[in-house]
């Protein structure tokens, strides 16, 4: 039996093992999940080079210690976004920063500022941004951010170049007649990131062609199941209210909307789940946006067909739905929305 009190070689091999297996599990595992588990939405602008500058500006002026960049699904956070953060929304500003540097810490927990997510679209101004870092009770009198005067130069009126981003303040107002306030490299990089700081939509609602290949571009015939009995065609509602989000494919987005190719709850023998969450919507899975609820938008046809589409298609195979069971689900989860 080892004695740890007496072999200290044991006891620092035990413990750099428990460390080793404690940092897989805390972190690494975690990471790689996150790294194979995510991808950009659909039409979100890839970080310019500028962009991921200001963004180091960000993260060594320590902003995140008084603004968040997380909007939560409660009612008090509707201010600030249009909709609540998922995963995606950090895909490309979560990537590794250099060599040395991990991807940088964004998401704040304190708000002695108002939170950022979508601050390049309710200030987009350039001017806006510059003079609020300038000296910030310039345009929120009763701000507590401090200035950063140290991201802009005073400089004589004669010695402004061609490129220079000068801030409209007096040299009255500066108290030095003749002189200019520019905004440094560190300053515009910063700008430029907080600008592009605007919540991507989600394509709910977006007709899937707008951005999207259509279903049957590649010559593939639709499936039987989109027409059989008398159902309206199943793939055709697919692409026109669930491929935006769920893609084409049904293969889904990693990080915002799960996958219905070989998903468990459409293959269940039963398909009473698949048709609740269509009918009632689903907001359960965290690491994905919410699925707003159809039983408003389609008819129990409609509905049994688009079911009957996915459990038959993809790779799915399981029984279908009928437009009894729908029926009979729409009278519990959504009875206001049965037709007179």
């Amino acid at each position: 039996m080892i004695d740890l009190h007496k072999d200290q070689a044991n006891l620092v091999n035990i413990s750099l093992l428990v460390f080793a297996l404690l940092s897989t599990g805390i972190a690494v595992a975690p990471a790689l999940h996150l790294q194979d588990n995510n991808a950009p939405l659909p039409g979100m602008p890839k970080m310019t080079a500028q962009e991921r500058r200001g963004l180091a500006v960000y993260v060594a002026e320590g902003c995140m210690g008084c603004h968040t960049q997380q909007v939560r699904n409660i009612e008090m956070d509707k201010t600030w976004g249009a909709r609540p953060s998922i995963p995606s929304d950090y895909y490309y500003s979560k990537q590794r920063m250099n060599v040395w540097q991990q991807s940088p810490s964004l998401l704040g927990s304190e708000r002695t500022g108002p939170d950022l997510t979508n601050v390049g679209q309710r200030q987009a101004s350039e001017a806006w941004q510059m003079l609020h870092l300038y000296d910030p009770r310039m345009v929120v009198k009763g701000s507590v951010m401090p200035r950063y005067g140290w991201l802009f130069q005073t400089v004589d009126s004669a010695a402004v170049q061609s490129g220079d981003v000068v801030l409209p303040v007096t040299g009255e107002q500066l108290g030095a007649p003749g002189k200019k306030v520019v905004a440094t490299q560190k300053a515009k990089d910063l700008v430029a990131y907080l600008l592009s700081l605007k919540q991507a939509p989600l394509p709910s609602g977006v007709q899937a062609d707008a951005f999207l290949p259509s279903p049957g571009a590649d010559g593939k015939p639709l499936p039987a199941a989109a027409v059989e009995a008398g159902l309206p065609d199943g793939g055709a509602i697919f692409s026109q209210v669930c491929a935006a989000c769920h893609q084409p494919d049904a293969k889904g987005l990693p990080g915002a909307f799960p996958a219905l190719a070989g998903s468990p709850i459409v293959n269940e023998e039963s398909p009473a789940k698949m048709i609740d969450i269509v009918l009632g919507g689903y907001d359960a899975r965290p690491e994905f946006g919410p699925m707003p609820p159809q039983a408003a938008n389609l008819s129990d046809a409609e509905i049994t067909a688009v079911i009957n589409h996915v459990r038959s298609s993809f790779g799915n195979n399981a029984p279908p739905a009928t437009q009894e069971a729908v029926r009979s689900q729409r009278a519990v989860i959504a009875p206001e929305t049965i037709a007179e």
